[in-house]
């Protein structure tokens, strides 16, 4: 127990470090990808503007005033403005370093789709015919921006609709820069993640030790106390028997052994479950026929549930074989079949089915009764659902757990649910079709 603790303690420490490191550095990479794609755009309407209004798209080269077209950074002479400094993030209209510190070629369309200007001085791995190139393939392309032939393109319509501008950015030191933000974040967090397990998992043994030290006092208690009381229970059960050899049965020596045997029941289990909770315990196993251990289980059941009024049907396929400890499931039978019995009324029935293979078989225990809330509850130690009924019955709420501990070291699981009579006799051939509420015990092995 002590140890699948240290084990969720674990998981739930890594797996919240987990997601915070998943959203810080998803956050980073997010951020910086957005930042990136917006600077390029930003970088590609300032080239475009650039190149734009340094190009002669007819035969007067001059504005209105009379001014020449500046080839860097010119005055508009058609009518467009350049774009505000402060939306550029930095990219304003006399940020030169921008505009030349990138690699780009700019290639120039008339309306009538005639190339009439190419610029590839501001990049080494471009000529003048392969931007043609790329151009003929781009230029039937609508406005904007996109990726072709291992560049980052934009398509911009002129202002005055002389034509269109192509600019082929190269952006591979970008892209460089970004996937290094990214592997480096990467790599901090695997390192950071690996840290941090390292770190809990030294922590875990400190933070649970106290836990630990309380659970392994309280099976020592119960298996002490377990053993210490077996012998006075033994001595009551002994001076009974004699009591009533010489003096006859009567109500109060039948009291006094029903609830020895009763106490008796809640130390076995209690050992039972302190012994199971010890992470070393290794059941004998060996192959059995399953199918036996039912029918002699439930014919047990029979006489005791006859007496009550309650009437058994069973379903039990044959020749299922089980690769297990025999006693301990005999033992879990016992307790779903006592459970039953114990709490189904007079004229109520109990529906016992075995089936499947020996890889994946199916015991199912169901019992008449009222509706229980929250019947995965039942498994919970000293839970009593129906303190009443249970006080009734004589139940401690601990055989439930046992079988649920049983058929975890089975590497099995038990389910508990409310169904209805007809539903449950999927199985069974029977005449009793009432739609009567029935808790139904399902274990999986």
């Amino acid at each position: 127990m002590v140890k699948q603790l240290q084990k969720k303690f674990i998981i739930s420490a890594m797996l919240a470090v987990t997601i915070l490191l998943v959203v810080l550095i998803g956050g980073i990479n997010v951020f910086n990808y957005l930042t990136t794609s917006n600077d390029n755009d930003r970088l590609m309407e300032m080239l475009c503007y650039s190149f734009e209004t340094s190009t002669k798209w007819n035969a007067d080269t001059t504005d209105a005033s009379g001014n020449q077209n500046n080839p860097d950074f010119p005055p508009q002479d058609n009518g467009t403005k350049p774009p505000d400094d402060k939306k550029n993030n930095g990219f304003g209209r006399h940020d030169k370093n921008a505009v030349e510190s990138a690699r780009y070629a700019a290639v120039a369309i008339d309306k009538n789709g005639n190339i009439i200007r190419t610029d590839v001085t501001h990049i080494s791995s471009l000529t003048e015919d392969e931007a043609t190139a790329i151009t003929e393939a781009l230029k039937n392309t609508a406005s904007g921006t996109g990726t072709y032939s291992g560049f980052l393109y934009r398509i911009s319509e002129t202002k005055r609709a002389e034509g269109k501008v192509i600019i082929l950015l190269d952006n591979g030191m970008q892209i460089s820069s970004f996937f290094t933000v990214l592997f480096i974040s990467v790599g901090a967090g695997i390192f950071g993640w690996l840290m941090m397990l390292l770190l809990v998992i030294l922590l875990s043994r400190k933070t649970i030790a106290p836990v630990a030290r309380s659970i392994e006092k309280q099976k020592q208690f119960v298996t002490n106390a377990g053993h210490e009381i077996k012998t006075p229970l033994a001595i009551i059960l002994a001076n009974t028997d004699a009591m009533e050899l010489h003096n006859g049965e009567n109500k109060w020596s039948k009291n006094i052994r029903a609830q020895t045997l009763r106490l008796s029941g809640l130390m076995r289990n209690l050992l039972m479950l302190a012994k199971m909770d010890e992470s070393s315990t290794k059941l004998p196993m060996c192959e059995f026929d399953i199918s036996t251990a039912a029918e002699d289980t439930v014919g047990a059941f029979i006489e005791p549930a006859a007496l009550k009024g309650i009437m058994i049907e069973q379903n039990i396929k044959k020749g299922i074989r089980l690769s297990g400890n025999r006693d301990s499931i005999v033992q879990l039978m016992t307790v779903l079949l006592d459970n039953a019995v114990k709490y189904t009324e007079s004229g109520g029935v109990i529906r016992a089915e075995l089936y499947g293979s020996e890889k994946n078989i199916t015991l199912s225990i169901a019992n008449t009764c009222e509706p229980i809330d929250h019947p995965e509850k039942l498994f919970d130690r000293f839970y009593r659902g129906d303190s009443a009924r249970t006080q009734k019955n004589g139940g401690y709420g601990i055989g439930l757990s046992v079988a649920q501990a049983i058929a975890e070291l089975h590497k099995g699981s038990i389910t508990a649910e409310n169904v209805s009579a007809s539903a449950s006799e999927s199985r069974t051939d029977t005449t009793n079709k009432q739609n009567t509420n029935m808790l139904m015990f399902t274990v999986k092995i």
